[in-house]
C-alpha cells in the first residue's frame, strides 16, 4: 500500500465540497438510522484508512473481526453508506471538473486552457500550418463514437439524476455573488438530494430490457449531445476565425454519434428485428421532438416584419406555394408581414406529419432546404459580422443528426450468417453442407451467388426459425433505409470474423433482401458496409490477409467502389486481452492497423478503424484523446470511430460542461494529431521501437497465457476467488454473461471476465503479464531500460499503455486480492496461483517505476492519484464485506435473499468507487 500522495492547491475547493457531502451524510445517517450506525461507519473508515498509510496486521485483524460480527440490518446500512459516499463525490469531482474549466476561460486572454480547441488552433497558428493544410485537415478529419448498452452501468437512471442534480448544486455555489439567503437555499437543497439519494433503492428490481437500454441512451442525446455537438463544430470555427482572420471559415461535420443500443443482436436473442425498428422509431421521434422545440424558440425570437425589412424572393415564393398546400386556416401564421413566423409554422407542421402522411418531410434533406432559405433570406438584412447563431446551430444540428439521430449499427456473430447460409443453400440445391465446405470453395460459390442476379432465397419455402430471422435482419435494413433513410443503418459489423467468406456470407444475405443489387446492364448498386470485428490475437495477425484477399476481389471492389472505396474494420480490445493479455493485445492491434493501413493503401482503399474500446482498463479503457493519441498516426487520417460503452457514459455525458470538455480534449487532439502524422519521423528509431514491442510482446504472451490456458485450475481460481456468480444475479443489463449461456472460457464475454477481476481487486486482465514482458527486456542491459525511457518520453502509444499499467495498478490491491483469494475452496490452488499474481504485481510496478522515472505510481497525474488515494479507504470496507457475504452465501443450500440482495449492494458500490470497472 502507497504511503504518500501529492497534494495539488487546485484540488482544495474539491476536497471543501467532498467534506461538506461528507458531513450531511454523516447527519443522515444518524436522523435515519442511529449514532451508532455513524460510529460504526466511522471506526471502519478510520481502520482502513490507517492500514492504507501503514499496515498493521494486528489493526487488519480488528477489521476483519469488526465486519465479521456486523448484524444483518447493520451491514446493509454501512455498505450503502459507503456507497453513496463514492456518488457524492462522483458528483463533486465532476464539477470539479467544470470548474476548473471555467477558471481557465476567467484568466487573461494568453493563458488557455491545456487540450482545448483554442488550445490546438492556437499550436497551429504557432507552428505556421498554413490555412490550405488546416482546410485540407478538416475535409479529412472524422471522430465518431458509438454508444453501447455493454451490461457495465450498474447504476439505476435516478441515481444520475440525483448526482446530476447534486453536481448543479455545487456549481451554483461557487457563484461569488450568492447572498446570504441563496447560499442556505442552495445548502438546504444539497441536504435534501443527499436524504433522497439515501432513501433510493440502488438495485434495479428486474433486468432491463433492450428498449429501456435504448431509452437510457437517448437521454445522453436528449440532454447534452444534441447541444454539445453543434458547439463543438462552431467553437472550432470561432476558433479559426479568431486565429486566422482573413479566412471564412466553413467546418465540416466531423464529429458524429452512433449507436449500438437495439441492433447489436451479438450474443443477445432479445435484439430481434422487430426491437431495432422500434429503436429507429425512437430515435426519429426524439429528434424530431428536439427539432420542434428548437423552431418553436425560433418562431418566437423571428419576429422581424416585412415593413422593416426585405425578405428573399425564394422565400415569398415558397409561402406563396407552400402555405395553402401544408396547412389547414387554423394553423396558419396570422400576421402576413411576419414572414419567417409564417414560415416555421409550415415547417413545424411539416415535422409534425413525419412517417404519417404526404405533408411530412420525405427526408432530412428536404428540412434542410427550408432552413437555407430562412438563413439566406435572413442575410439579405441582418448583419454579417454579428450573424444569427440559432438558424445555423440548427442547420448543424439536422447535419448531423437527420431523422435518424444516430446511426445504428448492427452487429452479430459470423457462425450465425454461417448457419443461415448453410440451410438456404442447402434448399436450392446447391451445396448439401456448405459449412463443411474448405474456405476455397465458400468463397466461389458465394462469389458466384453475388455475380449472378438471380436470388437464391426461395419465396414459399420453409426456414427454420433461426434462418428466418437473419432474413428478417436484412429485409428490416431495406426497410429501414426505405423509412428512415441510409445514414440509419450504414454498417453490418461481423464478430469473429476469421475469414473472407465470414465477409462474403453477409453481403450475400445483402444481396437477398436488396440492399446490394446487380442489374442487368452490370451495374451495382451497395448500401450497407460490411466491417469484420478482429478480435482474437490470431485473427488481428490474420487480419491484413484477410483484407487483401477481398481487396483482390473484383465483385467485392465493385461493392466498395459504391461506397466510396471506403473500408471500415473493427478492432476488438475485450477478446483480445482476454486471449493474450492487455500488452500483448495493445501491440497486435496496433501491429494489425499500421499492416492494414500499409496494405490499403497499394489498393487505393481508404479505411475507417472503429476501436471497440471498453470504458475499464482490461478492455482498452482511458480517456478519449488517449485513445486517440495511441492509435498509430499515420492512420489518424483514415478516419477515427470509438465506441463509447455503457460505464462511462454518465461519467462523460450526464452533464454538459462534461460532455464539452471530454469532446473538446477528443476535437484538440485529433486536430493536432492529424496536422503531424508524421510523428514517428525517424524510421530508424522507430524501427528499434517496434523491435522492442515484438520481443516484449512475445515474452508477456507467453507468461499470460502459461497463467490462463497452461495451469489447469486457473478457471477454478477465477469463478471461486472473484464474485462472477453473483454479478449473474445482478439486473444490469439486458444480455447473457455468456455467448449460448455457456460455462467454457471461450464463451464467456469479455465484459464480465473484466467486471469480476476488477470487483475483487486483482484486475489482471488490465496489468497481468506485462511486468513480465518489460522487466526480461529492461534486465538484458542497461541500454533496454534507457530505450524503454525514450519510448516512453517520445511514443504517444507506449507512454499512453505504461498510463493505463499504472493505473491499473493503482485501483488493484493485494491486500484486499488476498481476501478473495481466500474463498478457494482449494488452499494449494489458491496459494500457487495467488503467490504467482502478487509476485507478478510487485514485478510490474518496479519496472514502470524505472522506466518513468517516478517515485509513486501516476505522480506525472496528481489529480487521478489523488482521486484514487480519497476513494480507496472507502472502497475497501465494501470488499471486505463483500468476501464475508459470499462465503457465507455460498455455504447455503438455499441461497437466503437478504445475503444475496447485500452482496449486490458491495458490487454497485464497488463499482461506483472504482470508475471504469468492467
Amino acid at each position: 500500500m502507497a504511503t504518500g500522495i501529492n497534494i495539488d492547491d487546485s484540488s482544495l475547493p474539491l476536497r471543501r465540497d467532498v467534506k461538506l457531502l461528507g458531513q450531511i451524510l454523516g447527519e443522515i445517517l444518524v436522523n435515519h438510522g442511529s449514532n451508532e450506525l455513524l460510529d460504526k461507519v466511522e471506526k471502519i473508515r478510520s481502520l482502513c484508512k490507517s492500514l492504507r498509510k501503514q499496515f498493521d496486521r494486528e489493526m487488519y485483524e480488528t477489521l476483519k473481526e469488526e465486519i465479521a460480527h456486523l448484524s444483518s440490518p447493520m451491514r446493509q446500512q454501512i455498505i450503502r453508506a459507503f456507497s453513496i459516499y463514492f456518488h457524492l463525490v462522483n458528483a463533486a469531482e465532476q464539477n470539479h471538473r467544470i470548474r476548473r474549466r471555467r477558471q481557465y476561460q476567467l484568466q487573461e486572454d494568453h493563458i488557455v486552457q491545456p487540450d482545448s480547441i483554442e488550445n490546438a488552433i492556437q499550436s497551429l497558428k504557432e507552428n505556421h500550418v498554413s490555412r490550405e493544410f488546416i482546410q485540407n485537415i478538416l475535409e479529412t478529419l472524422s471522430l465518431e463514437l458509438v454508444i453501447t448498452a455493454h451490461p457495465t452501468e450498474a447504476m439505476k437512471r435516478s441515481i444520475l439524476e440525483i448526482q446530476k442534480r447534486i453536481a448543479n448544486i455545487l456549481k451554483y455555489m461557487d457563484n461569488p455573488m450568492l447572498t446570504k439567503r441563496e447560499k442556505k437555499q442552495l445548502e438546504e437543497s444539497l441536504f435534501n438530494e443527499v436524504t433522497i439519494l439515501w432513501h433510493t433503492d440502488e438495485l434495479r428490481y428486474h433486468k432491463p430490457t433492450v428498449l429501456d437500454e435504448v431509452r437510457n441512451g437517448l437521454y445522453y442525446f436528449d440532454q447534452t449531445l444534441f447541444n454539445v455537438l453543434p458547439d463543438i463544430h462552431q467553437e472550432v470555427e470561432d476558433c479559426l476565425e479568431r486565429s486566422f482572420s482573413d479566412t471564412k471559415w466553413e467546418v465540416p461535420n466531423f464529429l458524429r454519434f452512433g449507436s449500438w443500443i437495439g441492433g447489436d443482436r451479438d450474443g443477445n436473442p432479445n435484439v430481434t428485428p422487430e426491437i431495432t425498428w422500434e429503436t429507429l422509431n425512437k430515435q426519429r421521434r426524439l429528434v424530431i421532438k428536439k427539432y420542434r422545440t428548437v423552431l418553436v424558440d425560433l418562431m418566437k425570437r423571428y419576429s422581424h416584419s416585412t415593413t422593416r425589412i426585405e425578405i428573399s424572393e425564394e422565400l415569398l415564393a415558397s409561402l406563396e406555394s407552400e402555405e395553402d398546400k401544408f396547412l389547414p386556416a387554423d394553423k396558419k401564421w396570422p400576421i402576413v408581414t411576419e414572414a419567417y413566423r409564417r414560415k416555421f409554422a409550415i415547417i413545424i407542421e411539416r415535422l409534425k406529419q413525419v412517417g404519417k402522411g404526404d405533408a411530412g418531410y420525405k427526408s432530412a434533406d428536404e428540412l434542410l432546404e427550408d432552413l437555407f432559405v430562412i438563413k439566406r433570406s435572413l442575410a439579405l438584412h441582418h448583419p454579417a459580422v454579428n450573424e444569427l447563431k440559432m438558424i445555423k446551430k440548427l442547420i448543424r444540428q439536422v447535419q448531423l443528426f437527420g431523422f435518424h439521430l444516430a446511426t445504428l449499427d448492427i452487429r452479430n456473430h459470423s457462425g450465425e450468417h454461417e448457419l443461415a447460409i448453410t440451410e438456404i443453400l442447402r434448399k436450392v440445391r446447391v451445396t448439401d453442407n456448405y459449412g463443411q465446405l474448405p474456405e476455397e470453395d465458400k468463397i466461389k460459390i458465394l462469389q458466384n451467388i453475388l455475380s449472378d442476379q438471380r436470388p437464391v432465397l426461395l419465396l414459399n419455402e420453409d426456414y427454420s426459425k433461426e434462418t428466418q430471422e437473419m432474413i428478417n435482419v436484412f429485409q428490416m435494413i431495406k426497410n429501414a433505409h426505405d423509412e428512415f433513410g441510409k445514414r440509419s443503418i450504414s454498417v453490418y459489423l461481423v464478430s469473429m470474423t476469421q475469414s473472407v467468406s465470414d465477409v462474403l456470407e453477409v453481403l450475400v444475405l445483402a444481396k437477398e433482401a436488396g440492399i446490394n443489387r446487380l442489374h442487368a446492364d452490370g451495374r451495382v448498386e451497395s448500401y450497407l458496409n460490411v466491417a469484420p470485428l478482429l478480435e482474437t490475437i490470431d485473427d488481428l495477425t490474420a487480419g491484413s490477409k484477410i483484407m487483401e484477399s477481398l481487396f483482390q476481389m473484383p465483385i467485392y471492389r465493385t461493392h466498395l467502389h459504391e461506397l466510396g472505396d471506403q473500408q471500415e474494420i473493427m478492432l476488438g480490445y475485450s477478446d483480445g486481452s482476454k486471449d493474450g493479455g492487455t500488452l500483448t493485445a495493445n501491440w497486435k492491434l496496433y501491429n494489425t492497423q499500421l499492416e492494414i493501413h500499409k496494405m490499403a493503401k497499394k489498393y487505393q482503399i481508404g479505411l475507417k478503424f472503429f476501436h471497440g474500446r471498453g470504458g475499464s482498463l482490461g478492455r482498452g479503457g482511458g480517456t478519449l484523446n488517449q485513445s486517440i493519441l495511441s492509435q498509430p498516426a499515420e492512420t489518424l487520417g483514415d478516419g477515427v470511430k470509438i465506441t463509447e460503452q455503457g460505464e462511462v457514459l454518465s461519467s462523460r455525458y450526464l452533464l454538459e460542461d462534461i460532455a464539452y470538455r471530454s469532446l473538446e480534449q477528443a476535437t484538440s487532439t485529433l486536430l493536432k494529431a492529424s496536422t503531424n502524422l508524421s510523428t514517428e519521423s525517424n524510421q530508424v528509431t522507430y524501427s528499434i521501437w517496434q523491435q522492442a514491442m515484438e520481443e516484449i510482446s512475445g515474452t508477456a504472451l507467453i507468461k499470460y497465457q502459461s497463467l490462463v490456458f497452461g495451469d489447469p485450475d486457473f478457471l477454478t481460481y477465477f469463478y471461486e476467488a472473484t464474485p462472477l456468480r453473483e454479478l449473474g444475479d445482478l439486473n444490469i443489463g439486458s444480455r447473457p454473461m455468456s455467448r449460448k449461456n455457456k460455462s467454457r472460457f471461450e464463451d464467456l464475454r469479455a465484459i464480465p471476465w473484466v467486471f469480476a477481476w476488477t470487483q475483487s481487486r486483482q484486475i489482471i486482465p488490465a496489468w497481468y503479464a506485462a511486468g513480465t514482458g518489460l522487466e526480461e527486456f529492461a534486465s538484458k542491459s542497461d541500454r533496454n531500460l534507457k530505450l524503454l525511457q525514450q519510448m516512453h518520453a517520445e511514443w504517444p502509444f507506449f507512454r499512453s499503455t505504461i498510463d493505463n499499467l499504472q493505473m491499473a495498478l493503482m485501483k488493484a490491491d493485494i491486500t484486499t486480492a488476498k481476501e478473495y483469494a481466500s474463498l478457494v475452496g482449494d488452499n494449494d490452488i489458491s496459494e500457487r496461483i495467488f503467490s504467482d499474481i502478487v509476485e507478478e504485481y510487485k514485478k510490474t510496478k518496479e519496472i514502470l517505476l524505472k522506466i518513468t522515472g517516478d517515485q509513486e505510481l501516476l505522480d506525472h497525474t496528481p489529480n487521478i492519484q489523488e482521486s484514487v488515494y480519497r476513494r480507496n479507504p472507502y472502497v475497501d470496507p465494501l470488499n471486505f464485506i463483500q468476501v464475508e457475504l459470499i462465503r457465507k452465501l455460498r455455504e447455503q443450500e438455499e441461497p437466503s435473499e437478504e445475503l444475496l440482495t447485500e452482496v449486490l449492494l458491495t458490487i454497485s458500490g464497488i463499482a461506483a468507487g472504482l470508475r471504469n470497472t468492467g
